[in-house]
């Protein structure tokens, strides 16, 4: 894929308005950390039902549509020469990632937390970028490090403070395959958690650190503070709640913040707009339209995914086969999400500062 290259320049904002999704997202994982806290101290368990139904309502209701809306958005004025492109990158993308699923289901797993890491990070990265501002992030491996630590919370902390369900979970989601790939695994697991642990503690201390010393002030303390509240809060919630309520409420809750900042006029190129038309009522039908396709688009993707699996539900019941498939699924639709419309996007992109 031949894709506009760009020297993307970072841009640090300081002061002004904070769009309020910022205080919303910290709030609610706060209230979140503090109510399921509380629940643990009181020796109250979660049924694992209700973590399961929790996960699929804010993975598929709450969260799926900001990716489609992140897709228009960075579509939306671009040339049809360039759509054409993406989306053909776009099923490509899809396509070697089933095939690795199908062929080596571990490294296909290892890949989906990958992904996931890098949505949270990368993503996150932009989001301060454009808010916030990032002056205590001087270095390119300095930025590395604070995606890592900001994605590393979303997979890694579960790893280390809800080991056996997440284990539990991630054979099942092999088991779409093959239910023995991660057999060799179960005996390690003490020291999986050890490592993660301290390597993940290591580097949230070095990043905290480091922003400080190179600079301090106002963003360093904002990104100190939002990083160490998602370590408290994949540490606490249980693995299952935190990943499925996560995306909507942090996620795409700030990403929606980033583009009310660098959105004040539009981006690109209104003769090739996807919205465009002589009225408001006209461009919001249009809008609706193209919703509606994507969501159809996304279902047929779906829908192929359950058909290429040998083993769509894991041999388990509906709701561990479904959290499985789902997780698996939306892991592969997620690939290009980052890769093709961030990292190989460099003109605009999903997560556009200009």
């Amino acid at each position: 894929m031949s894709l506009p290259v760009r020297k993307r320049v970072w841009r640090s904002v300081g002061g002004g308005s904070v769009h309020p999704s910022l205080g919303l997202s910290r709030a609610a994982l706060a209230a979140l950390v503090v109510g399921f806290g509380a629940l643990a101290l009181a020796g109250v368990a979660v049924p694992i039902e209700a973590q399961m139904a929790i996960y699929l309502v804010g993975m598929i209701a709450l969260n799926l549509p900001h990716g489609g809306y992140e897709h228009f958005e960075n579509l939306r004025r671009r040339r049809p020469s360039f759509r054409g492109r993406y989306v053909a990158a776009y099923l490509a993308a899809i396509a070697g990632f089933v095939g690795l699923f199908l062929l080596a289901p571990a490294a296909g797993l290892a890949l989906a937390l990958v992904v996931a890491m890098a949505k949270g990070g990368i993503g996150g990265l932009s989001v301060l970028d454009a808010t916030v501002g990032t002056e205590h992030l001087r270095t390119r491996p300095q930025r590395a490090l604070a995606a890592a630590v900001r994605g590393g919370a979303v997979m890694l902390v579960p790893i280390a403070f809800h080991t056996d369900t997440f284990y539990a979970f991630s054979t099942l989601m092999v088991g779409l395959v093959d239910a023995g790939a991660l057999a060799g695994v179960g005996e390690h697991l003490d020291a999986i958690r050890t490592a993660v642990l301290v390597g993940y503690g290591a580097a949230l201390a070095a990043h905290v650190a480091l922003g400080y010393v190179r600079g301090g002030g106002r963003s360093w303390l904002v990104d100190a503070g939002e990083s160490v509240l998602l370590a408290a809060y994949f540490a606490v919630v249980p693995v299952l709640v935190a990943v499925g309520l996560y995306f909507p409420f942090w996620y795409s809750a700030r990403q929606v913040a980033r583009t009310a900042t660098v959105e004040a006029a539009p981006v690109g190129d209104d003769e090739w707009d996807l919205a465009g038309g002589d009225s408001a009522s006209a461009t919001a039908l249009r809008a609706w339209e193209l919703m509606v396709a994507g969501a159809l688009a996304t279902f047929a993707v779906v829908a192929a995914l359950y058909w290429a699996f040998p083993n769509p539900f894991a041999s388990s019941g509906l709701l561990p086969g479904a959290v499985a498939f789902w997780s698996v699924a939306i892991s592969i639709i997620a690939l290009p999400h980052v890769v093709v419309g961030e990292l190989l996007d460099r003109e605009r992109g999903i997560w556009y500062v200009p």
